[in-house]
């Protein structure tokens, strides 16, 4: 979930970053409310987070990934942006994506702005 190897988890716990408890099947687990504030703490430090700081926007879910693949038509593009293990695809004109000047690994933020949003577990 945070996009770090189990050595970095250890480190962390070692260095107190997080506190690791011992489960009843001998694994080890991070409380879900500690998880969520370090993982709000990472995505902060992130490059990327310099990389496009919020703007005045209304939209207030920002997803910055890297462009995979653009495909068009004489008037509509699919652009997938991969933003770390999540695909996201978005449908717009294919005059707007040539003015944004997206293609493969051009750096883009995906916005998110709906009236209606659907939470799933896993």
């Amino acid at each position: 979930m945070l996009g770090v190897s189990d050595d970095t988890v250890r480190r962390w716990a070692e260095g107190g970053r997080l506190t690791l408890h011992a489960g009843v099947n001998g694994r080890s687990h991070v409380e879900g409310a500690e998880l969520a504030a370090l993982a709000q703490e990472v995505a902060a430090e992130s490059d990327l987070a310099a990389a496009f700081p919020t703007s005045k926007a209304s939209a207030r879910n920002r997803i910055t990934g890297i462009v995979t693949k653009v495909t068009k038509d004489t008037v509509m593009a699919q652009v997938e942006l991969q933003a770390g293990p999540f695909r996201i695809v978005s449908l717009m004109s294919t005059e707007a994506a040539d003015e944004l000047g997206l293609e493969p690994g051009t750096l883009a933020v995906a916005s998110v702005k709906a009236t209606n949003v659907v939470v799933e577990l896993p």
